[in-house]
């Protein structure tokens, strides 16, 4: 009677089953007190301005407004529900407020990580996957718009894959985040992509008397799922749109986060996988079929691209999950906890963050990188009245953000392959020539460049260009006939 009243009292226990209250909890602070790494990106900058646009006109845009190269060109923003998001909070909070918001949905996110991951798994096993999964993804946490959509990616992926454990069909519950997602962000074409593979598996593995059915179940979710992606101001169109990114060919590798993985130095994607090896081998792990070309697929979209680590990191453990919880141990079966104690814990909690966050960013400045951010530069630019500056790509949305028309900013599929190409090109003197076509082919009045590039230098040695403006960030040449340069012999 003793035993059975203590257990009773353990699993009734409210503190129970809270690993992914905490982990929520702690993600959050520490990207909070982290904040300004989140903001290192300068993109981040074009899209509170995109963001603030929409708001202001109510509307999404259809062409360029933005560039003097590219304007009245057709463009599409997929991001546009979280750009307003960001240009909503930076309004009201300034940079604390995309702080707050890119961490907030980090934290939801490893939160639904841990959750769908403890259903199978013992915490520990659990704590070691969202560990990894920190390791892989901090590098692309950034306060950009595809981090809002992180946690619709966990919960739509997490029940697709919790119906194939169940051999069932996910429930028609789960199509608004389909719409959510494609309105967020254009990494919905990978949520679109994964019900085929999911499905196989779960149809795979089910009774042969319940495959037909289950697979047209499954047809029929796929086929309102794609119908929820559309319902987008851009209609079928935000579908389509990957194909722009897909289609820059040579451009990407030249974009830091499209580069293959790098393992000329030890990194976390190396020593997870030497640790997974290892465990596999010494374990004798074995996985479904289906759950090896998942796993496969993932990990070589993830050597290709480095912004693919995400997906690798947070979606593959929850193909593994249930697999592996058959040979490296499951999790523990308790009871329910109490619901009252749980909400007066989650509403007290809810205040301590709120009270720590305000408290915090009272004393901490939050602010972008100087790295992408000439703020004196461009203070002496636009007292220049130029409107034809070729900029360093870095500098694109510090530009649109302060109201000068860019050569070229982050909106790479805009721009197209060929164009960043020759600029990449053009910047760097891998080619000088395609430097001096570009300036006469765009009747380029100024350059806005980093310091230490190599078009800066160069420039510094050419007749006609005169440096008017120079930091350690960005140096402004400006176009004058007249001007002979004086750090050199003269060019013949």
């Amino acid at each position: 009677m003793t035993m059975s009243t203590t257990h009773v009292t353990e699993a009734a226990n409210p503190m129970r089953g809270l690993l992914p209250l905490w982990v929520g909890v702690g993600v959050y602070a520490v990207f909070v007190l982290a904040g300004n790494h989140l903001l290192i990106d300068p993109d981040t900058m074009w899209q509170i301005t995109v963001g603030q646009w929409i708001i202001d006109h109510g509307m999404v845009p259809q062409t360029d407004v933005y560039s003097f190269t590219m304007r009245g060109q057709p463009w599409i923003s997929t991001q546009w529900l979280a750009q307003v998001a960001y240009a909503a909070v930076y309004s009201t909070a300034g940079w604390t407020g995309p702080v707050v918001l890119a961490s907030a949905c980090i934290a939801a996110t490893f939160a639904l990580f841990t959750r769908f991951l403890a259903r199978h798994l013992s915490e520990s096993s659990t704590l070691v996957f969202v560990a990894a999964a920190l390791a892989l993804t901090v590098p692309h946490l950034l306060a950009r718009p595809h981090v809002l959509a992180l946690p619709v990616m966990m919960a739509w992926v997490g029940g697709l894959v919790a119906a194939a454990d169940r051999r069932d069909a996910p429930s028609f519950r789960l199509l608004p985040l389909m719409t959510l997602w494609a309105n967020l962000h254009g990494g919905f074409v990978l949520g679109l992509a994964l019900m085929a593979p999911i499905a196989v598996d779960a149809v795979w593995g089910a009774d042969a008397r319940t495959r037909r059915s289950l697979a047209l179940r499954w047809a029929a979710f796929a086929v309102a799922s794609l119908a929820a992606s559309c319902v987008t101001p851009y209609g079928w169109n935000s579908l389509l749109a990957s194909r722009k990114i897909l289609a820059l060919g040579e451009a990407l590798p030249l974009i830091m986060e499209w580069r293959p993985a790098d393992f000329s130095s030890l990194g976390p994607l190396e020593v997870c996988l030497l640790l997974g090896l290892g465990l596999a081998l010494y374990r004798g792990i074995t996985l479904p079929p289906l759950r090896i070309v998942l796993l496969l697929g993932m990990l070589h979209m993830a050597l290709s691209q480095m912004r693919s680590l995400e997906t690798l990191a947070l979606l593959v453990p929850l193909f593994l999950a249930a697999p592996l919880a058959k040979q490296i141990g499951a999790a523990d079966d308790h009871a329910k906890p109490a619901g009252a104690p749980r909400r007066l814990l989650f509403a007290g909690l809810a205040v301590v963050l709120l009270a720590g966050t305000v408290a915090y960013a009272s004393v901490v400045r939050f602010e972008p990188h100087t790295r992408g951010s000439p703020v004196t530069a461009v203070a002496e630019l636009k007292k220049l009245n130029l409107s034809r500056v070729f900029n360093d790509y870095d500098f694109g949305g510090y530009l649109i953000a302060n109201g000068v028309a860019p050569f070229i900013d982050g909106r790479t599929e805009l721009y197209g392959e060929k164009f960043f190409v020759d600029h990449n090109a053009a910047s760097g003197l891998m080619k000088p020539e395609n430097l001096f076509r570009l300036l006469e082919e765009y009747n380029i009045e100024a350059t806005l460049m980093r310091t230490q590039s190599a078009a800066t230098t160069l420039l510094d040695h050419i007749d006609g260009w005169q440096k008017v403006y120079a930091d350690d960030i960005a140096t402004i040449h400006v176009r004058k006939p007249g001007a002979v340069h004086t750090l050199g012999p003269a060019v013949r």
